[in-house]
């Protein structure tokens, strides 16, 4: 694949991802849902997509919201560790659900009951912030931003 930035040599599209960005943002402060639990979202989509420089932004600011190294370092088996609550246990399960929204019939029963623990709106919101952040994960990687120490 070619390392053309597709923000800079079409900015229009660019511009509506970052008005995109923002509205799923404006939904989960209006579902009440913590700034944590929304990097925390962001974090395990990130990963799974192997969006280096998604990663290292979202885990800082995660970081900046109270995360700790060792829930950071724990996310990638989230439910096999206590360290979640059950609002963030479920936030993660509809991360992996929409991240991997081919694969319904190998995704792993996390045995999270996520419409018992999330009200429809956050439901709503946290999948919003999902979309948000594959879509942010596509264009970072199709575009190879750097990402260096």
């Amino acid at each position: 694949m070619s390392h053309v930035n597709i923000g800079k040599l079409y900015p229009g599209p660019y511009k509506a991802m970052l008005e995109f960005s923002a509205q799923a943002a404006a939904a989960g402060v209006d579902a009440g849902l913590s700034p944590l639990l929304v990097e925390l979202v962001k974090v395990r989509a990130s990963q799974l997509n192997g969006c280096a420089f998604c990663l290292r932004m979202h885990c800082a600011d995660a970081v900046k919201h109270g995360e700790t190294a060792d829930r950071l370092a724990v996310i990638a088996g989230w439910w096999e560790s206590q360290y979640f609550t059950p609002e963030e246990q479920a936030a993660l399960q509809i991360a992996e659900r929409v991240t991997q929204i081919g694969d319904h019939g190998r995704l792993a029963d996390r045995g999270v009951d996520v419409e018992g623990v999330l009200t429809e709106q956050q439901i709503a919101a946290v999948t919003w912030l999902a979309v948000v952040i594959n879509s942010w994960n596509r264009i970072a990687i199709s575009s190879h931003y750097p990402v260096a120490p």
